[in-house]
């Protein structure tokens, strides 16, 4: 059963990336970057990972993809409504797959000839995915990655509200500026 769930999950995992890089709206990618996200914590639960899956769906399937839309929303709200592009013709999108599930099928042939029907067997400590251990770990091992990814974030959200200005409240500002000139002129003469 755990075998058969855990297909199915990495099997929508892979169908929402690639919805992700093939859809052309962006608020499209991000709700397939949901369907990426929630599967991932599916697979985390098959794995026993119970923490994990639930960080996942809070942290990234809640926080930050909200986050992602907010900046999407906040870019896009001073362009007209864009036409998609014309994409790939079918023909171009058919290889694309076969290739994608061909690789795909190669990899898993080659793991499962080299496992021969062995599962991996790997001890775990006993508070392994424990809120206490994952703090642990990412407090101790983990605390630079972990203080570069606050950076990388915050640097994100500032961009995100410099770029998604208004462009005509800056050019009002440029013209508030030349009409104090102005006058700042006539009052001279």
């Amino acid at each position: 059963m755990a075998s058969v769930l855990f297909v199915l999950a990495a099997a929508l995992s892979l169908a929402g990336g690639v919805g992700v890089v093939a859809a052309r709206a962006p608020v499209h990618s991000a709700l397939s970057l949901l369907v990426v996200l929630v599967s991932l914590a599916v697979l985390y639960l098959t794995l026993l990972a119970e923490f994990l899956a639930v960080l996942q769906v809070i942290l990234y399937a809640g926080a930050i993809l909200v986050l992602f839309l907010f900046v999407i929303m906040l870019l896009h709200a001073h362009s007209p409504e864009l036409r998609p592009s014309p994409g790939p013709g079918r023909l171009h999108a058919a290889v694309a797959v076969a290739s994608a599930g061909g690789l795909f099928a190669l990899a898993a042939f080659a793991v499962l000839r080299e496992l021969g029907g062995r599962t991996a067997e790997v001890a775990v400590a006993a508070d392994f995915g424990t809120p206490q251990a994952v703090g642990r770990e990412l407090l101790t091992t983990f605390v630079l990655p972990l203080e570069l990814a606050g950076v990388l974030l915050l640097v994100g959200i500032v961009a995100g509200v410099v770029l998604g200005k208004a462009p005509e409240r800056r050019v009002s500002l440029e013209a508030e500026a030349r009409r104090a000139e102005v006058a700042a002129s006539r009052r001279t003469r």
